[in-house]
């Protein structure tokens, strides 16, 4: 090899090596403005917040990426809608629950008295044995009348007033 091809081999290698880099930059470079979109796109529905990441990071490169990563909203939208519905879960296992009329301490379905005060909160029904609300006149299970409630027969007619 002679001395003068030296140089044309190192300038050649040179050349590829950098058209190698500004080819592998600018790919780079492409992928952090499709990755931010599809970021902000999974984060938030406003269509002009989708363009406005992707184009900060397209004009300001790396530099742009790190300024979306502070901005960028902290949870996705599958995590806001997952968030919530364990808190409405939540919520309405709390509002099904039966309160103590007496004291508003939580009770069960199934107590006759509540622990805390000793209210009544139910009654046994004296056919089935199921527990009735105090309200009920007639057991909803067996159809037997609460004690004390009277039952219109159905071929009898009620008493009305003389007038």
């Amino acid at each position: 090899m002679s001395a003068s091809t030296q140089p044309l081999q190192l300038d050649a290698a040179l050349l590829y090596l950098t058209a190698f880099s500004a080819a592998f930059l600018t790919a780079l470079w492409l992928s952090l403005v499709f990755w931010a979109y599809r970021d902000i796109r999974s984060r938030a529905q406003d269509r002009l917040l989708h363009i406005l990441a992707a184009a900060i990071v397209l004009l300001l490169g790396p530099a742009g990426l790190v300024i979306y990563l502070i901005l960028r909203p902290r949870r996705t939208l599958d995590e806001v809608y997952q968030n919530t519905l364990e808190e409405e879960a939540l919520l309405t296992e709390i509002e099904e629950s039966p309160t103590c009329p007496g004291c508003g301490a939580r009770s069960q379905h199934d107590w006759q008295i509540c622990p805390q005060c000793h209210t009544r909160l139910r009654k046994p029904c004296i056919s089935c044995g199921s527990l009735m609300d105090l309200h009920w006149k007639i057991c909803p299970y067996c159809a037997i009348p609460a004690p004390g409630m009277h039952t219109v027969n159905e071929n009898s007619t009620p008493d009305l007033p003389a007038g």
